[in-house]
């Protein structure tokens, strides 16, 4: 029985994959970086420091830093994306639908808590998450299962009894790898097929307002 609720942030509270790559654009036209759009693709879900070292050249991380790379680009994904961030289609419901359920939520997202307390705060969202797992509260990001794990146990559960909403390959792995009860996978950064045949997701969703039978996922 499902007694918990885990929501990665990125494309899963909100749609922002598009808001993501323009700040990398803008981030990466700083440093004349090229060719970074090809390799944006297969790190989405990931921690800000492995996604830099596989975007920014080498000679520039030893100059500036991981964390001081990632707080930039991070800056410019927040005040680019404030004006018109909102949640996704049909969440604010669901997490209702949950509460009225007795299912406890938590965030465990590869984001920087800054950016989770960003989205939270101006989607109106957070009162209903009583615990939040960032990439900075773990040693390995997604798709290691460390976050799903360490959200899990901040509600007090197993993994087993959890329900994982996610939209990215690297965090339905980490779900799928911290023994998730339930997967759940959005359409907002890969497509319906794609999810279908290369990931572990129990049930594909365009939005939250698609699912119909909460009790089916509940189960």
């Amino acid at each position: 029985m499902i007694k918990g609720a885990l929501f990665d942030m990125d494309g899963t509270l909100v749609d922002n994959s598009a808001v993501h790559v323009k700040a990398f654009e803008i981030f990466c036209a700083r440093y004349g970086v090229q060719g970074w759009q090809e390799k944006l693709t297969g790190v989405f879900g990931m921690g800000n420091d492995d996604i830099m070292r596989q975007i920014m050249p080498e000679e520039i991380i030893r100059k500036k830093g991981l964390a001081a790379l990632a707080e930039e680009k991070e800056a410019i994904y927040r005040e680019i994306y404030a004006p018109t961030i909102r949640p996704v289609e049909g969440l604010a419901a669901l997490l209702e639908r949950l509460r009225e359920a007795g299912i406890r939520c938590a965030v465990g997202s590869s984001g920087c808590r800054t950016n989770i307390d960003f989205v939270l705060d101006k989607c109106g969202i957070g009162a209903f998450f009583e615990q939040i797992v960032s990439g900075d509260n773990v040693k390995r990001c997604k798709p290691d299962p460390e976050i799903y794990l360490t959200a899990a146990e901040a509600l007090g559960m197993e993994p087993a009894e959890c329900v994982v909403f996610e939209d990215a390959r690297a965090g339905i792995e980490a779900a799928r790898r911290a023994g998730a009860g339930r997967i759940v996978a959005l359409t907002t950064t890969l497509p319906r097929e794609t999810l279908a045949a290369e990931t572990a997701a129990d049930a594909i969703f365009d939005t939250y307002a698609d699912i119909d039978d909460l009790g089916a996922i509940l189960r």
